[in-house]
């Protein structure tokens, strides 16, 4: 049976079968909700209802996430989470990691950190390649940041950076010195922007960071400019679908502006966020595109290659 086919009869075990990727998601926050439960005996039913801004899902995390994912021992277990539910999942290729600051945090180096994880990914998802990612908080100051992100780079292993968090906290052009240093060692360039900003935002923070990919960016879809200057530069946007509708970016999946981005050229990719936040696997966010009729099976492979394509590193 085809990926196609399989979404045609919607039958999720043989979507699962398929390759796929994971190329935004937020480590531990992407935890498999069975396999936590299994580990702590927590069940953490995921966000139903939309929320209304991210002030609103950071206090639902610290709710309902209250002291699981705390320490060292914690932070790793949501890792082991993360690696389970792409298992599970059929992810063939994973990009993630953790935020620069938790060499603060009675963590190790970062090239502990990273031996960590690498040591999970091997125990836990043999044969999938993960990208070992370092991610950036835009509301921490530019210097903090600095001095953090160089013990990722000396570390040599980091292969991708990114910038998450508040969209609007600091101007992106803060943000540039750091990204060329990260382009000088050979890190591959994405950063979250266009899912509370606008379409120039999106530009803007392509050109001024180089960057190579875009987290959300769905914001572009309201400017014919902008999302040909993606298409033609060959930025790919790494979308949640789930993370958008529940965190009141999109009225319904119906009207996605993935479906306008297609359309236009732009190459997109469907990922999960924070899935154990927002209850959905890869799998399950194109079985829900393909229920919602946003698009024919047909095209939901071409956006599954598109997530497969151009590997980018080897973590062995």
């Amino acid at each position: 049976m085809s990926f196609a086919d399989a979404l045609a009869t919607r039958n999720l075990d043989e979507i699962r079968a398929w390759p796929k990727a994971d190329l935004h998601n937020h480590g531990f926050l992407s935890a498999d909700r069975a396999y936590i439960y299994a580990k702590t005996g927590r069940d953490i039913a995921p966000v139903k209802a939309p929320l209304t801004s991210m002030n609103e899902m950071h206090r639902w995390v610290g709710s309902a996430l209250e002291g699981l994912f705390a320490g060292p021992s914690g932070r790793l277990l949501g890792i082991e989470g993360a690696f389970a539910l792409a298992m599970r999942d059929g992810v063939s290729r994973i990009e993630l990691g953790d935020d620069v600051w938790m060499i603060t945090q009675d963590c190790g180096t970062a090239a502990e950190l990273y031996s960590s994880i690498a040591d999970i990914a091997r125990r836990m998802a043999p044969g999938i390649e993960w990208i070992p990612l370092v991610s950036m908080s835009r509301h921490v100051p530019v210097a903090a940041l600095e001095r953090w992100l160089h013990h990722f780079l000396e570390a040599g292993r980091y292969k991708s950076l990114d910038l998450s968090g508040d969209e609007l906290s600091q101007p992106i052009e803060h943000f540039a010195p750091l990204y060329a240093l990260a382009k000088a060692n050979g890190l591959s360039l994405k950063a979250h922007v266009g899912e509370w900003g606008t379409a120039d935002d999106v530009w803007r923070a392509v050109e001024l960071l180089q960057l190579d990919e875009v987290q959300h960016g769905i914001a572009a879809a309201s400017s014919p400019q902008v999302m040909r200057f993606l298409a033609d530069h060959r930025i790919r946007l790494n979308i949640c679908p789930t993370s958008n509708l529940l965190l009141g970016r999109v009225e319904s999946l119906e009207c996605h502006p993935i479906r306008t981005l297609f359309d236009a050229g732009v190459i997109v990719t469907i990922n999960t966020d924070d899935a154990l936040v927002f209850g959905k696997s890869v799998s399950e966010e194109f079985l829900t595109l393909f229920a919602a009729g946003l698009f024919a099976a047909e095209e939901l492979e071409v956006i599954r290659l598109n997530g497969l394509a151009d590997k980018l590193c080897d973590s062995s």
